[in-house]
């Protein structure tokens, strides 16, 4: 874990690093030359090209093995040969990720975009004018080659189809009667975590959430700062546990304002792109955080009525009557503000990705949080206080209090109903959080105790081990 480990003062150690490449990125910016602004919300797939499809656009030679060789298409088959994302409002930006070779980007087939668009020939000037070629043609894709570290910013001009000139690239409602809510449903949760103690959290989370679900469930886990250690690790669990797991990433563009301490940059991958961090076809997430334990059925959450709501979070606890004034949110700026609205703790939530895809959440959010951040006061608690600040133009639906419990804001006789614990700091004293989800999770209302659940993780690392060296 390079960004964790530390070397010992005085200890001079040689260490041997090996890195991997996954993949290249390739970006740029899509507009549409009807109306000279980027069509956000329009979504984008890229495929990889056959070698016969490749040869017919002149470019077939550059087919690129992850070697650097020049090589067949079968040979790297195995690789990833789909992704997809959305066209955001600034700047018509889009960003996906590939290995070397010949790839073809094209409107989503099954989505109204397809619909209302197709592709054209033209440019975009320095000073942002974008033209149509006079010699262009409709076409269906754009090739894309992927072969160095120095992809050039690829422009996608797209034009309006005769007849959806006015067109939504949204409609106002999805039909409910396809939205699968039968029990075997796959359940989607997302996480991250940086650091060893944060990854043994992690994985007791990812442990409680199969244990307690009565559907088949699926994580998503952001890679950027989990080890290759826990990469490995959590995978074997994962199937000797009955869940899926799948890595998931995202480079934050230039033009959004970046941020400088680490803990800040997670809380912005937590918030600012739920649009795109994961593939379409991904209709609903729920977020967990990695040092939560649940208790309940995941099921049950995943098939609450948002009211219309994009999101719904869990408002902070008020039972505790102790800890109430360190609540900030109960006077100055926020309590005026929120003009009584809840402010919500970000530790758990779910998302009808959806909704939050037609109504352009991501794009409002990051405009906020563009305007906010220019403040260095302001977003203390980023991936909570953009959400409940952004209440008026997103609105968030409340869950039931007992879908988080946390011992510095909730009481102990709350604590039977909760579904999930949250190992949440205290404003009154600091404790470790292994101490806490010792002291915390135990006792008859849970059917583990954190420290069994802890077992039977290092159980499995302990498989792992014992099936790597087998291997070796």
């Amino acid at each position: 874990d390079l960004v964790n480990d530390k070397p010992i003062k005085g200890l001079v150690e040689l260490t041997q690093i090996d890195y991997t490449l996954k993949s290249l990125l390739l970006f740029g910016q899509c507009y549409d030359v009807s109306k000279s602004t980027p069509p956000n919300g329009l979504q984008l797939t890229l495929d990889r090209m056959s070698l016969a499809a490749a040869a017919a656009t002149e470019v077939g030679e550059i087919l690129v093995q992850p070697d650097g060789s020049i090589g067949s298409q079968d040979n790297i088959r195995a690789s990833r040969d789909h992704a997809d994302t959305l066209v955001m409002k600034t700047a018509g930006y889009f960003q996906l990720r590939s290995n070397p070779g010949v790839w073809s980007l094209r409107i989503e087939e099954n989505s109204r975009g397809s619909e209302i668009f197709h592709l054209v020939d033209g440019k975009l000037s320095a000073s942002g004018q974008v033209s149509q070629a006079k010699t262009s043609v409709e076409r269906r894709s754009k090739t894309l080659v992927a072969k160095d570290f120095t992809s050039p910013f690829n422009v996608l001009l797209v034009k309006r189809k005769k007849g959806f000139e006015k067109a939504e690239l949204y409609f106002d409602e999805v039909d409910s009667n396809i939205v699968d809510k039968s029990s075997n449903e796959t359940v989607h949760v997302f996480s991250l975590a940086t650091g060893h103690a944060y990854e043994r959290l992690l994985k007791i989370m990812m442990l409680s959430v199969t244990k307690r679900t009565s559907a088949p469930v699926k994580f998503w886990l952001f890679s950027n700062f989990l080890s290759p250690s826990f990469k490995s690790t959590s995978t074997f669990m994962a199937e000797q546990i009955g869940c899926e797991v799948e890595f998931v990433t995202y480079k934050w563009p230039e033009w959004l304002r970046g941020q400088s301490e680490k803990q800040r940059i997670i809380w912005g991958y937590k918030i600012l792109f739920l649009d795109v961090l994961f593939p379409l076809d991904v209709k609903k997430i729920i977020y967990v955080d990695a040092d939560q334990v649940v208790r309940g059925d995941l099921t049950e959450l995943w098939n609450l009525d948002l009211d219309g709501a994009p999101y719904g979070y869990t408002p902070f606890c008020d039972s505790r009557e102790e800890t109430l004034g360190y609540q900030f949110w109960r006077s100055g700026f926020w309590q005026s503000h929120l003009r009584g609205k809840p402010y919500h703790i970000s530790a758990l939530y779910i998302v009808d990705l959806e909704r939050f895809r037609r109504e352009l959440v991501g794009d409002k959010l990051r405009s906020i949080y563009q305007q906010l951040s220019a403040d260095p006061n302001s977003l203390a608690n980023l991936d909570q206080d953009l959400p409940n600040y952004a209440q008026h133009d997103v609105r968030i639906f409340s869950l039931p209090q007992k879908w988080l419990w946390c011992e510095s804001w909730c009481s102990d006789e709350t604590k039977a109903e909760a579904m999930t614990i949250d190992l949440c700091n205290n404003p009154e004293h600091k404790e470790a959080k292994i101490s806490m989800a010792k002291r915390i999770i135990s006792g008859d209302l849970f059917e583990e105790s954190w420290e069994e659940l802890d077992e039977m993780v290092k159980n499995y690392d302990y498989e792992f081990s014992q099936v790597t060296n087998k291997s070796l």
